[in-house]
């Protein structure tokens, strides 16, 4: 007995059916030039669709009065956008003879429902997120007096002061800023860009005010009729405008 013969009764292959999504390309008119344009058309909505995908080519819903498909020309159209062809489906005697003639699988004709592909079916849309809600802050609160040389910033919310505020100290909002006592120092509100806060005072003799970049320093201050007395100043525009509270 030869060595091999155990060998030879192992199978090296089975045979199994599968459910394969292959595309179909249904032909309607024998016309390959349109056909070039329309499937390049096709192919840019979804590239990765078309990308190396089996196909077989249905000959079988052609009209009888079409002539003779040139058959490697049309499967070098569809190689062209990426489609390779595995096997036709025909009905026609030309057509089955071209196939045999590139040594080509020809199906018989499908009476399966088939529907329309789209290549983008399944894809998601994302919607375009929306921006998250600012942050608000609780409000930050200073009860002691602020001296020369503090700096007190209340990030994403006001600022209240419950005290004085001394010369070369510096108050920073992203909001209001609130100081229930002489205000001497600098009060920058809306440090972030926010044209609508303010700033308020009992006793203004400050070093600066600012809101939103735009401000005055003492020396224009001290011109105003308001100086020394309890204000409320916000932002119209480039100005600020300072008002009696």
């Amino acid at each position: 007995m030869s060595q091999t013969e155990p060998l030879d009764q192992d199978p090296v292959f089975q045979l199994k059916g599968s459910m394969l999504a292959i595309t179909v390309l249904e032909l309607a008119r024998n016309d390959l030039e349109t056909l070039d344009r329309q499937l390049a058309a096709k192919v840019a909505q979804a590239p990765n669709f078309f990308s190396n995908a089996p196909l077989v080519l249905a000959l079988d819903k052609l009209p009888a009065s079409e002539g003779a498909v040139d058959l490697p020309g049309l499967m070098r159209v569809c190689r062209q956008h990426g489609l390779r062809t595995l096997a036709i489906r025909a009905s026609r005697i030309e057509d089955i003879a071209a196939a045999i003639a590139v040594d080509l699988p020809v199906l018989p004709p499908s009476g399966a429902r088939e529907r329309p592909l789209d290549p983008n079916e399944g894809v998601v849309v994302k919607k375009p997120e929306k921006p998250p809600e600012p942050t608000v802050k609780p409000t930050k609160i200073i009860t002691s007096p602020v001296r020369g040389g503090q700096q007190i910033y209340a990030q994403g919310g006001d600022l209240v002061v419950i005290s004085s505020v001394s010369p070369g100290a510096e108050l920073l909002a992203d909001g209001n800023i609130h100081v229930y006592g002489p205000m001497r120092g600098r009060a920058l509100a809306g440090v972030k860009g926010d044209w609508k806060a303010r700033i308020f005072c009992q006793q203004m003799s400050a070093e600066l005010l600012s809101i939103a970049g735009h401000y005055k320093v003492s020396e224009d201050l001290r011109r105003d009729p308001l100086w020394g007395s309890g204000v409320q100043v916000s932002l119209s525009g480039d100005v600020l405008n300072i008002i009696r509270l």
